[in-house]
């Protein structure tokens, strides 16, 4: 769901599964995170929001929304995709080194960081 007893949900699922190791977020002003205070004290996460028309402030999300935009382009409904071709993409997404992670993929730095 897009809404924010929905989102709570998968926040608190997200940060049991990571056992603690989830320390901030940072979200849009949408309103899926309306209740952003029961998540931070549901999981001890601190979130924090980026200004109104600052994409420049979360600029990591905004360039892989462009390269997720390859595959799912602007007003398709995310519904019309299969689930085997939602783990491809984010399996394309995840494994894909970046300049940015020293030219590791993300899910490396992930797994790296999980285990510390």
């Amino acid at each position: 769901g897009r809404d924010s007893q929905s989102m709570k949900a998968a926040i608190v699922e997200l940060a049991h599964q990571l056992n603690g190791k989830l320390k901030t977020l940072t979200v849009d002003h949408g309103k899926e995170f309306a209740d952003y205070q029961a998540i931070e004290a549901l999981t001890g996460t601190q979130l924090y929001f980026a200004h109104a028309y600052s994409p420049h402030e979360r600029g990591s999300n905004e360039n892989r929304n462009r390269v997720l935009r390859r595959f799912i382009p602007r007003r398709k409904p995310i519904e019309e995709l299969s689930d085997d071709g939602l783990v491809q993409i984010n399996w394309y997404l995840n494994s894909r080194p970046l300049k940015c992670l020293n030219w590791h993929s993300p899910i490396e730095i992930f797994l790296l960081n999980l285990r510390h």
